[in-house]
């Protein structure tokens, strides 16, 4: 298994530093940390961040609300199927794609993937079919995926991961991929975890947004993402109680595990340095 960590998005929003934490101009720089894993079932894509669709045509795809709001950089090399013909593989190469939820910057790509099973939480896929109110409205887009043939849904269950609710078994999926639900930001909002020979990575999507977040001695979040958080989640209490499970997951098994969320550029750099054999 060698697992390649991509760069599927670049968000710019008005901030700086009190988004990122270490941008020094007006601009912040978020990314949309994804996955591909190469494995025996073909390759298998975590996320699919922005696609071609939404490059070519924004506003027909995406709300302007968000393109505004988040300052999102249309370009092409962000894109999950560009990044994945540049490692030399086809778009036909990629055989599933785990969403760790359905939110336009993580579920863009999708339709660039035609022969690929998409795998979402059951919770997930009956909330963005439920759009209701300014946010659910503009977060979901089903002409991101309304093309989409092969679905696979999953209800939380199976054996605990950490302390956590696991959903083993993914379909045609190997037995080191699972789906680890984490409620909150979403009502099927789930991280994913993939048994690697150096340990565990969980791929925790958006159940947390910066790096400090999971820090042992300093935890902090800044400002910018504070709110965005809080803008954008749908139970706070669940949202509050599963970052801090993983915050003690990330001190407490710190060997055994390594956690990051999908926008926190440092992160990305810390795990991109090359593709991890596994």
């Amino acid at each position: 298994m060698q697992i390649h960590h991509l760069n599927c998005g670049c968000m710019c929003p008005i901030g700086g530093a009190l988004f990122d934490g270490f941008s020094r101009g007006l601009t912040a720089n978020l990314v949309c940390h994804c996955l591909l894993v190469e494995t025996n079932q073909g390759l298998v894509l975590i996320d699919t961040g922005f696609g071609l669709r939404d490059i070519e045509s924004p506003y027909s795809r995406l709300s302007p609300f968000f393109v505004h709001f988040n300052n999102i950089q249309f370009d092409r090399k962000y894109t999950a199927i560009h990044q994945i013909e540049q490692l030399g593989f086809s778009p036909s190469d990629v055989r599933h794609i785990v969403l760790t939820h359905l939110d336009f910057d993580h579920a863009g790509g999708l339709e660039d993937f035609p022969e690929a099973t998409v795998h979402v939480m059951q919770a997930e896929i009956d909330a963005a079919q439920d759009r209701h109110g300014f946010i659910t409205k503009r977060r979901y887009r089903p002409g991101q995926w309304d093309e989409v043939k092969r679905w696979k849904y999953y209800s939380a269950g199976g054996e605990p991961w950490f302390g956590f609710e696991a959903v083993r078994d993914l379909d045609g999926l190997p037995p080191e991929i699972l789906l680890i639900p984490l409620v909150g930001h979403t009502r099927g909002h789930a991280g994913i975890a993939i048994d690697t020979p150096d340990g565990w990575l969980l791929h925790a999507g958006d159940a947390y947004f910066y790096r400090q977040e999971m820090d042992a001695a300093n935890r902090r979040c800044t400002p910018g993402l504070r709110a965005y958080q809080w803008m954008m989640e749908v139970d706070r209490k669940a949202r509050l109680l599963n970052q801090g499970r993983l915050h003690a997951l990330s001190v407490e098994h710190s060997k055994d595990v390594r956690v990051f969320c999908s926008h926190d550029a440092i992160e990305l750099k810390a795990f991109a340095g090359g593709s991890r054999n596994s």
